[in-house]
């Protein structure tokens, strides 16, 4: 199939969003987005189409030597075409065992993200044989059907979109094209590597499956875009199935008992995905699934994963940190003086103010302490209600269990004052009507 502006044109046409404000072309200097930057230039001089404003953006890994002649290469491009270029560093370092493949394009798209302005598309130069390598290479990981459906070729993304019109087109297409106009390219060395699985893919093995099945690359493209649309099925039962699940940030545990068991799994791994949280291996989801259900209602199971956990109280489940926030070290605050207190990352603040029937400001010294939870603590929370242990009173607000070393307890010498701006020890406060002290949990996290 051969490849044109003209072709292009009605990609962009079917698949460019009407809200779009302009378009931000990746181009590294080969010949796959030099063949993209071309077309839009032809559009673009012949006035077809919407003629949204068009730059470039090239990312200068540092990872090898050629780095240089891949930026100038990308600049003569631009420059013979007149197209704006933004060139943005991103350096990476990449730790023992880990992918630099993997490494470098986490670090490329998170340039892209950040330069790219409210309302811009994103274009990248990935096209048919691309697409069909990494059907193969998700299949050999043992991936699901998202993994399957590979390269989308829109989605909304970093406050826009991120479009790859090219899927349609062979690699051969592409040179073909820019052969034709005598574009100068450079080729990256990486893509001759073999210790790359793509590379070894496309260069030991793909010519025997050509040979074989002539024409596999259409074929492999065609099975991403069925998976693709099975994916969106599936999430659309995902979505109507989370209508009835949510209960504020967490889920309903006897609604998603009631569920099939692909529909668990499914419903989960979309509510994850929702949270922008890594999806555990399937292996500990089920597991995760299978605590969650079956734990007795005094337990308190939690499956850790990466940076994320989840975890269950009365009948819901959390997704967490890892490691829930919590108030490290016991605090000095001249609270006359400094209004705010600062807690600690993911904590907020703490802010004295003004209230009637607060704490009596006679009897406070000018320095507090915030510390910690120790166990046992006890307090008054009204002038009619018994005293009581923190911990109950905890319990019957819900406040979870993983949250409660978060909660800021502010005393006065040994003293219990208050815990954030849930209680006030009522032996400590003026009558009602009279000025008093009282305090504000800014920026807090969820805690029930």
């Amino acid at each position: 199939m051969s490849f044109s502006a003209r072709d292009l044109a009605k990609v962009l046409q079917g698949h460019l969003p009407q809200a779009a404000k302009g378009l931000v072309l990746a181009v590294s200097g080969g010949v796959d987005s030099a063949a993209l930057l071309a077309a839009l230039a032809q559009l673009r001089d012949a006035g077809c189409g919407r003629q949204l404003p068009l730059r470039a953006v090239h990312i200068d890994h540092g990872l090898q030597s050629a780095a240089a002649e891949f930026r100038d290469a990308a600049q003569a491009q631009c420059d013979q075409l007149g197209v704006p270029l933004r060139v943005l560093a991103a350096r990476v370092a990449v730790a023992r065992g880990a992918s630099i493949e993997a490494v470098a394009r986490a670090a490329r798209y998170a340039a892209f993200a950040a330069d790219l302005e409210h309302g811009e598309c994103l274009l990248t130069a990935h096209h048919c044989d691309d697409q069909a390598e990494t059907l193969l290479l998700q299949a050999l990981r043992g991936a699901g059907l998202k993994g399957l459906a590979s390269m989308p070729l829109l989605r909304s993304w970093a406050g826009g979109w991120h479009l790859r019109p090219l899927l349609r087109w062979r690699r051969r297409d592409l040179q073909a094209f820019v052969a034709a106009l005598g574009s100068a390219t450079v080729a990256d060395p990486m893509n001759t590597d073999g210790r790359f699985d793509r590379v070894y893919l496309r260069r030991e093995l793909w010519p025997l499956i050509e040979a074989r099945w002539p024409g596999a690359s259409e074929s492999l493209a065609r099975t991403a875009a069925h998976a693709a649309e099975a994916q969106d099925l599936l999430d659309a039962i995902a979505d109507a199935d989370l209508v009835l699940l949510r209960d504020g940030e967490a889920l309903r545990l006897p609604r998603l008992r009631g569920l099939a068991p692909a529909r668990r799994v499914n419903a989960l791994r979309r509510w994850l995905r929702e949270c922008t949280a890594t999806l555990p291996p399937a292996v500990r989801l089920a597991e995760a699934l299978r605590q969650m259900l079956e734990a007795d209602d005094d337990q308190l199971p939690a499956i850790v994963w990466d940076a994320y956990a989840l975890r269950r109280y009365r009948d819901r489940i959390f997704l967490s940190g890892a490691e829930p926030p919590r108030l490290r070290r016991a605090l000095s605050w001249s609270w006359r003086d400094q209004a705010t207190l600062e807690l600690g990352p993911a904590l907020g603040s703490l802010r004295a103010v003004a209230r009637p029937g607060g704490l009596d400001l006679a009897r406070l010294p000018p320095t507090l302490s915030v510390r910690a939870r120790a166990g046992g603590e006890l307090l008054k929370p009204a002038l009619r209600a018994a005293t009581r242990s923190v911990q109950h009173l905890c319990q019957d607000l819900g406040v979870l269990p993983w949250m409660r070393d978060a909660l800021p307890f502010i005393c006065s010498g040994r003293e219990l004052l208050g815990v954030g701006d849930l209680w006030l020890d009522a032996r400590c406060c003026v009558p009602a009507g009279t000025p008093g002290l009282a305090f504000q949990w800014l920026g807090a996290p969820n805690f029930v």
